[in-house]
């Protein structure tokens, strides 16, 4: 007698590309786009990682996605405005700065990703500012919302490394005036 086959394991493709874009997400976050490889994010999602390759494309595509995904819950626009910019110091003080806002100091080896981030960051935080600074008729608002912005991503990657004893212990009560008033804004 020959023993029945066995069921074969059904499997939930959904379920599957969710958690390879979960466990991307947190590692690309974590460790940046180049630190990160696809068997990181398979062992994290507990997938195959050659299933990014067929569900993605590759790792950088898998990147996109992501950066598109963060796009949906993370938009950055109009950094001067106080409550945004408190909404940002509290974001990016617990889970530090995403893939986007890491792409602005520190270029990816993948030139598809760091395109990919590059114009993430200037849709959601250079162009607003610029649009902004434009209708308040800034002499040079391109310049200055690349000044701005890039001060912003300092100070935040600044608070998140510890570089900065005291900067890395502050509160977002306490950075909101003085990011502000940096900014020109108070």
């Amino acid at each position: 007698m020959t023993p029945a086959p066995s069921p074969r394991r059904r499997r939930d493709a959904t379920a599957s590309r969710e958690r390879l874009l979960q466990a991307a997400t947190e590692l690309f976050t974590d460790r940046g786009f180049d630190q990160t490889t696809a068997r990181d994010i398979g062992e994290r999602a507990g997938v195959d990682a050659a299933m990014i390759a067929r569900y993605f494309g590759g790792k950088a595509q898998l990147f996109i996605e992501v950066l598109h995904a963060e796009e949906a819950t993370e938009t950055l626009a109009d950094l001067l405005d106080p409550d945004r910019l408190a909404w940002l110091l509290d974001r990016t003080g617990r889970r530090g700065p995403g893939p986007v806002l890491q792409a602005g100091i520190r270029p990816y080896d993948d030139p598809e990703a760091q395109a990919a981030a590059l114009a993430e960051l200037h849709q959601r935080a250079v162009a607003p500012l610029r649009e902004r600074l434009a209708r308040e008729a800034d002499p040079d608002p391109a310049l200055h919302a690349e000044v701005l912005a890039a001060a912003l991503i300092g100070v935040i990657l600044g608070r998140h490394a510890g570089t900065f004893e005291h900067l890395a212990a502050a509160t977002t009560p306490q950075l909101l005036p003085l990011l502000l008033d940096l900014l020109g804004r108070r």
